[in-house]
């Protein structure tokens, strides 16, 4: 079989149903002996410089509105720029690349920091990302400084290990899963999780072992569908907001993706290949095979896990510990060591 990716870890998603394991994983995370001590050592030491805007800031998204609000009311702002770790740029949704590049130049010309690393030690917020510009101020941007953006970003946007994908926010509040749980579907698809006019749901709209949500809107409530289902079917680049509810209720994602996903939430935390499926574009049939065959073998423990790592999921008004907060603050703490450039005159 000849692999097209470039790299086998990014082709890893497709061929997650191939997985075999010596011995059981009883653990979502990649690191689970050190992601506690080190989370600690987070909430002791981080700390963000964050520069004034020009303006009242606006965002297109509620995850980055709300971690922005949660950033600036938190205790890892400091505003002794020499002990800061990381420094964050911060600028409006829909705000022009010409702006941008004067918000990056005014901050060479005025403050020393940005110098020193070429703005390898900032992040900003981008629901969309940026594109590749030849403005010297974006190109530095877009290349060194980690970019936080919406999941799934759109093509080209999204530069794996450097950026972070902020993980989905609900579009409703969902009460605490169900204690007695019995799925008795294979698979559910929900309208928030399937494209429009989806060949997925014109083939299995009649399969018995589907639930499709415009037919039992009636018959169960939004909980009750997932947890009466072996996995929930999402179509990457269509709505993925309630992937994180259906960890919570232990139904597995299983994401349909015509190529290989860079831009996961979480990425360089979670085991993503033990919590979730990701199956290439294909038939019912395939589609059916595959989720059959890894119930048969996986799904108990996958399911099992995904509920453990759902807690990274949640948007709170007030972050809670190891929420969606915390952790993409997390994942900004394992990239605070950065390489020191020599001034460019």
């Amino acid at each position: 079989m000849t692999i097209s990716c470039f790299s086998l870890l990014f082709c890893l998603p497709f061929f997650t149903f191939l997985t075999i394991h010596s011995k059981p994983v009883t653990s979502p995370y990649l690191s689970p002996t050190t992601i506690i001590p080190n989370y600690q050592n987070m909430l002791k030491t981080f700390k963000i410089f964050m520069y004034n805007p020009n303006d009242a800031l606006t965002f297109n998204s509620p995850a980055e509105s709300l971690f922005y609000a949660s950033l600036q009311n938190s205790p890892f702002v400091t505003h002794d720029a020499e002990e800061a770790h990381l420094f964050f740029v911060p600028f409006a949704s829909g705000l022009s690349t010409r702006s941008i590049a004067r918000v990056i130049r005014r901050l060479r010309e005025e403050l020393p920091y940005w110098n020193r690393t070429l703005g390898a030690d900032h992040f900003y917020l981008s629901c969309a990302g940026l594109g590749y510009e030849s403005n010297r101020n974006l190109v530095e941007l877009k290349k060194n400084s980690v970019q936080i953006s919406c999941f799934p970003s759109p093509a080209g946007r999204f530069i794996p290990h450097k950026d972070i994908a902020l993980p989905p926010f609900p579009k409703s509040n969902v009460p605490h899963a169900l204690a007695n749980r019995t799925a008795r579907f294979l698979g559910y698809f929900g309208h928030s999780g399937v494209k429009e006019s989806s060949f997925l749901v014109n083939e299995l709209v009649n399969d018995p072992d589907f639930l499709i949500e415009s037919e039992s809107s009636d018959q169960l409530s939004y909980t009750e569908r997932l947890a009466s289902s072996k996995f929930c079917l999402f179509e990457y680049g269509g709505d993925v907001s309630r992937i994180g509810e259906a960890l919570r209720f232990g139904c597995v994602p299983a994401v349909i993706t015509d190529r290989p996903i860079q831009d996961l939430p979480f990425l360089d935390v979670l085991r993503w290949q033990e919590i979730a499926l990701f199956v290439p574009v294909g038939g019912f049939k395939e589609l059916k095979r595959v989720l059959g065959r890894t119930y048969g073998d996986r799904h108990e423990q996958m399911s099992k896990l995904g509920v453990k790592a759902s807690q990274h999921f949640v948007w709170n008004e007030v972050p809670q510990p190891l929420d969606s907060f915390h952790t993409v603050m997390y994942q900004l703490w394992l990239r605070r060591h950065t390489i020191r450039y020599p001034r460019r005159e």
